[in-house]
């Protein structure tokens, strides 16, 4: 592929990415969502971050399998509990890399 060719194809990608990205805030207001698709909407930011934050929990270091002695399954799991009860997520913070570091200390 060719300098100008490559060049044209980021031109391309990023116009496409700032049109649709463009789209959303322009048309926001001006069209009627059902709300069956308002309510489904507001599940996306959790289910973005999920799928973000497992792979990297489950596979730390972009392993390719699952290990069970890996520290950071417990400690997410301690801190999505954490997270649950109190709603407050700096304590969920705190607590989730405490377990973290506390795990990776007394196993190695």
């Amino acid at each position: 592929m060719s300098d100008l060719s490559l060049w044209g194809l980021f031109l391309a990608v990023g116009l496409g990415t700032f049109a649709m990205r463009l789209s959303f805030v322009e048309l926001y207001g001006r069209l009627r969502i059902p709300a069956l698709l308002r309510r489904a909407l507001l599940y996306v930011p959790a289910s973005v971050l999920a799928a973000l934050v497992l792979p990297a929990v489950v596979y730390p270091g972009g392993q390719g399998e699952f290990v069970l002695a890996n520290a950071q399954i417990p400690a997410a799991i301690l801190a999505a509990w954490v997270a649950w009860k109190t709603r407050n997520t700096l304590l969920t913070l705190v607590v989730g890399m405490g377990a973290l570091w506390l795990l990776k200390y007394f196993a190695g």
